[in-house]
């Protein structure tokens, strides 16, 4: 990918400070809150057949989970992202572990079955928790001189 110098980059305030890079952490969790907020209003639970909505509950739940995440991506702060990473994670894998173990309370094993999005909320909350990890133990990446 090129880049180009910073004589040539087009900016409506004139500066010459270097844009620090992304952590590859960062561009990892864009996907987890992704994953969650699309998951969120997908169907949660076939139950007889039918799908039930996330958005009716606990989706909007985790898709609020995902909006500190996207903070976290846009903050220019490591440890801040890691802890906004670290929240979406608790979020998107709480709330689908409690919707399973409340369904199989009312009903049991027989009956339903896991919607699209309880997936995609659940692997958005394995990625952010990978993200917050990678964010606490990695330094940023430095710039390359060329």
């Amino acid at each position: 990918m090129a880049t180009t110098p910073a004589e040539r980059r087009v900016s409506l305030v004139p500066s010459t400070r270097a844009r620090q890079p992304m952590h590859p952490a960062r561009k990892r969790l864009i996907i987890a809150v992704l994953l969650v907020m699309v998951g969120s209003f997908l169907p949660w639970l076939y139950v007889g057949g039918q799908p039930k909505s996330g958005a009716l509950g606990p989706g909007l739940w985790t898709f609020y989970g995902a909006m500190l995440g996207l903070a976290g991506v846009l903050l220019p702060f490591r440890k801040v992202g890691a802890v906004h990473a670290g929240l979406l994670a608790a979020i998107a894998l709480a709330v689908p572990a409690w919707q399973i173990v409340h369904v199989l309370g009312l009903v049991g094993f027989g009956g339903w079955m896991p919607g699209p999005g309880l997936v995609m909320v659940a692997g958005g909350g394995v990625v952010a928790a990978g993200c917050a990890l990678r964010l606490l133990r990695e330094p940023a990446p430095a710039e390359s001189q060329a």
